[in-house]
């Protein structure tokens, strides 16, 4: 049977221009606010201790480190544990990345897909774009589909920075982080998809940009996905 690959792209409904325009405007909202704190760096904070120099906790966080994976020792992707407690937008933005790209149509709903995904989200309304993760979960539809061959997906995020421009950004201005403490972060990884008659299925490179919210008296969380991948 051929799979159905869960690859994100943008889906539309019949709700008519004023859903077409409110996605408009939230979409341009995160992409401002990532134009305008385009190249932050990683936030100076790293439990309660100050970085002694924001440059070199950039250098750091753009290191090498483990992959972070949805993949169980039996080859079926984990239940989504939720966002991460962290105030680092590098590993907040890896494990949301393997949350996007992993599912399993034969324990879950659409609905809960979308539901488990908005608990990575911000609770600051100007700064949340919801459509723009929504956009990344298949339709109703298709996701009955995907279900009536057990299709399901694990995931690894491998690598993760912060986009050159955006780092040349705050250069330029390095206090504009402090009105939203919103950061771009590409992501970078693979996605193992799965279903009934292939279980060892096969893997496709996966990447994406993500904006994160680490404000310095709560843990990272997500404001929105780009339409795009910022290099």
């Amino acid at each position: 049977m051929q799979k159905r690959s869960f690859n994100p792209s943008p889906h539309t409904g019949g709700s008519g221009g004023v859903l077409v325009r409110r996605r408009a405007l939230l979409g341009s909202l995160v992409l401002v606010v990532l134009v305008a704190f385009a190249g932050l760096l990683a936030y100076v904070t790293r439990d309660g201790r100050e970085s002694a120099n924001p440059a070199t906790a950039a250098a750091g966080s753009a290191a090498p480190s483990a992959p972070v994976t949805s993949a169980s020792p039996g080859g079926r992707p984990k239940m989504a544990p939720g966002p991460p407690s962290t105030h680092d937008p590098i590993a907040f933005a890896k494990a949301a990345a393997v949350a996007f790209w992993s599912y399993d149509t034969r324990s879950s709903s659409q609905p809960e897909l979308v539901a488990s995904l908005h608990r990575w989200l911000t609770s600051e309304g100007q700064y949340v774009d919801a459509d723009s993760v929504d956009r990344l979960v298949p339709s109703p539809v298709l996701w009955g589909r995907m279900a009536d061959s057990g299709q399901f997906a694990t995931a690894t995020a491998d690598e993760a920075h912060f986009p050159d421009r955006f780092t040349k950004a705050l250069q330029a201005d390095p206090g504009a982080i402090t009105q939203a403490y919103v950061y771009a972060v590409t992501v970078s990884g693979k996605q193992s998809i799965a279903w009934n008659g292939a279980p060892a299925g096969g893997a496709e490179d996966r990447s994406a940009t993500l904006a994160v919210q680490c404000r310095p008296d709560r843990p990272c969380a997500l404001a929105g996905v780009l339409p795009a991948v910022a290099p």
